[in-house]
């Protein structure tokens, strides 16, 4: 027999047609209690994007009148669906974070649409007023962080050429790939960043194939858009190569050679959507934020820092926190030579327009 991981999804499957209410611990939840769930595609300690936010769930469990469900390494496939439905039938959750890119259609819509009195809250921008009521989406601002990364990466650089390891170019990995240059080109305008695609969220024979690319073609800073970005930060210091960080804190993985990082910081959110639901009312659909907001964070700096990038990353970061930023704006091209911002315009964190971003700036080496 082969062992696998416990799975709810799986245990929901084998129930077949008995009751739920005569399996061992379907709702017997404390009175007044609230039970959340969160849903992870990959697993809950990636040093990434599923690690930020098994980090908040953890923050969770000391809240009183809180219960959480987790379960990580749920494919974007309908297994998720399944997974939903498990956490609703036999853990008895109301307010579900399935936190994945490619859950939201056509599965949580599905589910939400089934469950009405349960509350959906994607982590991504694709909520829309037409779909159902009792679904979401939140996301930050990261791209601020990927910026003040690309002003420390230009600080650092030798070479003046940068590297970005991007798994897909959807508007969020484009503006944060925009980003990154663009805060390096605010020190030296010289500068120039190659962008590489693996394709996949996770797929480290990729990553690490795309790392060492970007640095045998010359970048000595490298940075990344992956799930985890742990075999991007790995690869980069043994090639000898500076790192810059994205989700979560990845300095223990290569403590001489991490500069920083952008990080998110989930555990506003989840509290502010978990308030509405206790206090009765329905969370908000759409929410969003930046460093301001305290949805993102930097990591601290690494010894590899000079004084003076300290000193200019945390000015443009001041700036930043008082909201409204402008890292988009015109004159601007993209690499192909297209105007994409005229003169005298601009796009503040907040526009509406970054939710659309389908190019690369001028300056970055690769196409969409």
């Amino acid at each position: 027999m082969i062992a696998r991981p416990f799975s709810r999804r799986f245990l929901l499957q084998g129930a077949g047609a008995l009751s739920l209410s005569a399996l061992p611990f379907g709702r017997a939840r404390a009175a007044g209690s609230l039970t959340v769930g969160f849903i992870y595609v990959g697993p809950k300690d990636d040093y990434g994007y599923n690690q930020a936010h098994a980090q908040a769930a953890k923050a969770l469990k000391g809240m009183p009148g809180i219960e959480i469900t987790e379960e990580e390494r749920v494919p974007e496939t309908n297994a998720v669906e399944k997974t939903m439905e498990s956490m609703i039938n036999l853990d008895g959750a109301t307010l579900l974070f399935p936190t994945s890119f490619g859950y939201y259609s056509p599965y949580l819509l599905a589910e939400a649409k089934k469950n009405p009195k349960i509350q959906f809250r994607h982590c991504g921008g694709l909520w829309s007023d037409k779909d159902p009521k009792n679904a979401g989406s939140y996301f930050g601002y990261i791209a601020q962080g990927q910026y003040l990364n690309g002003i420390v990466a230009a600080h650092a650089s030798k070479s003046k050429k940068i590297g970005f390891v991007a798994a897909k170019p959807i508007p969020q990995v484009l503006n944060n790939v925009n980003a990154f240059l663009l805060g390096a080109q605010s020190v030296d305008p010289s500068i120039t960043c190659q962008v590489i695609f693996t394709g996949e969220w996770s797929l480290a024979v990729k990553e690490a194939e795309a790392t060492n690319a970007l640095i045998d073609g010359g970048a000595d800073v490298v940075t990344c858009h992956v799930d985890s970005p742990k075999v991007v930060v790995e690869t980069a210091a043994r090639r000898g190569a500076f790192v810059c960080g994205y989700h979560v804190d990845q300095s223990p993985l290569a403590p001489q050679k991490y500069l920083t990082g952008a990080e998110w910081n989930w555990l506003p959110i989840y509290k502010d959507f978990i308030a509405s639901m206790q206090a009765g009312k329905v969370p908000q659909n759409f929410v969003r934020g930046g460093l301001a907001d305290g949805f993102v964070k930097m990591s601290p700096y690494g010894p590899g820092v000079s004084e003076a990038a300290r000193k200019n990353a945390d000015a443009v970061k001041a700036e930043m926190l008082k909201g409204g930023y402008e890292i988009i704006k015109g004159p601007l091209k993209d690499n192909t030579g297209k105007e994409i911002v005229a003169a005298g315009k601009a796009y503040p964190e907040k526009a509406a327009e970054l939710e659309s971003t389908n190019y690369l700036v001028a300056g970055v080496k690769g196409s969409v």
